[in-house]
C-alpha cells in the first residue's frame, strides 16, 4: 500500500508496520500504541511531540528525523541506528542524552 499527498488523520488498528519504509512525512503529534514497527525506515520525518507506547522499534534506521518532544514508554529500539538526529533536551530514563554523550567521549579520552 501507498499513500501520497493525504492532509488528513489516519486511525489504524491491530496494525503491522514491520519494514516499512517513510519518506519526508509529518508524523508530528502522532500516537503510537502497541505498534510493531520493527526493521521500518525513517527518512527526513517530523516525530515532534509523537508519543510511542509498548512499542517493537528494533532495528529502525533513522535518518534526518525531528525527535523534539518525542516520547517513548516501555518500547524496544534494540538494533536501532540514529544518524543526523535533532534531539535537543531528549533524556533515557531522565538523563539528558548530550549529558550521556558527553560522558561517553570523556571516557573515550582517558
Amino acid at each position: 500500500m501507498q499513500i501520497h499527498d493525504v492532509f488528513d488523520v489516519l486511525e489504524a488498528t491491530r496494525t503491522t508496520l514491520s519494514g516499512s519504509s517513510f519518506d519526508d512525512v509529518n508524523l508530528s503529534g502522532t500516537r503510537f500504541n502497541n505498534t510493531n514497527l520493527s526493521g521500518a525506515s525513517f527518512n527526513q520525518i517530523n516525530f515532534a511531540g509523537a508519543t510511542f507506547n509498548d512499542s517493537n522499534m528494533s532495528g529502525w534506521f533513522i535518518n534526518d528525523v525531528n525527535l523534539s518532544g518525542l516520547r517513548l514508554h516501555n518500547s524496544n529500539l534494540s538494533g536501532a541506528e540514529f544518524v543526523g538526529c535533532r534531539m535537543t533536551g531528549a533524556k533515557i530514563d531522565g538523563i539528558p542524552v548530550q549529558a550521556l554523550l558527553d560522558a561517553y567521549n570523556a571516557a573515550k579520552k582517558d
